[in-house]
């Protein structure tokens, strides 16, 4: 097995950000140290920040990504006020199919954007938090939505579906893994041969009914 330097990981980094085309990497330095990927200068947008940080897991041998990126509005672009960044939130939110306004409360202090109420499922909160993050004016956001699910589910439930369709994956070895659920908080430990894999049982995990949170421990290596 070919074992990635720190510099090939770092060369592999940098040619991917620069590939991105939503990411402007003029201005994004990389350094690497056994594995883990700092990332910082300037962003435009939050997109940039975050598209800049999956480039960077996605490559071979990356073990940790800190994203210390500072997101840096060009100044010909006119910001709006912290009113009109609410009243886009509502009506983004409202727009959206999967998620129900009239159960969400927001304030937003400039550009910090505060959601509080509730919603019925962990990815919905997600979700929520990913389209308020999309919007020209939005600096950072405080995600306070409680996940209260529209049907009891029993914790061993939750855990024998997370890991039959786990097992329906190829690229995740469910064997490797432990999955424990208290309360509906669903923690997976264990290790994964990839950031895909990573990401596949995160993603299987919030979707699953029941679920109210996801503490993701896996290891890559």
């Amino acid at each position: 097995m070919v074992v990635s330097t720190d510099e090939q990981i770092k060369r592999e980094v940098v040619d991917r950000l620069y590939w991105d085309s939503r990411v402007d990497a003029s201005d994004v330095s990389v350094e690497v140290s056994q594995g883990e990927v700092n990332l910082r200068g300037n962003v435009p947008t939050y997109i940039a920040k975050r598209a800049a940080e999956i480039d960077a897991r996605l490559i071979s041998g990356v073990t940790g990504v800190h994203n210390r990126l500072d997101i840096e509005y060009p100044t010909t672009l006119r910001i709006p006020s912290d009113q009109e960044i609410a009243t886009n939130i509502k009506n983004l939110l409202s727009w959206n199919a999967s998620i129900d306004i009239k159960d969400i409360s927001l304030a937003v202090v400039d550009g910090f954007v505060t959601l509080k109420g509730t919603v019925d499922s962990f990815w919905k909160k997600l979700r929520a938090e990913e389209l308020v993050l999309d919007l020209q004016g939005v600096n950072g956001i405080t995600n306070e939505l409680a996940v209260v699910p529209s049907e009891d589910v029993l914790d061993k439930r939750i855990a024998e579906d997370i890991v039959a369709s786990m097992k329906r994956g190829a690229a995740i070895d469910v064997d490797a893994l432990d999955v424990t659920v208290d309360g509906g908080v669903v923690t997976l430990s264990g290790s994964v041969p990839s950031w895909m894999a990573r990401t596949a049982a995160y993603d299987i995990a919030k979707h699953t009914v029941g679920v109210r949170n996801v503490i993701n421990r896996l290891a890559v290596k």
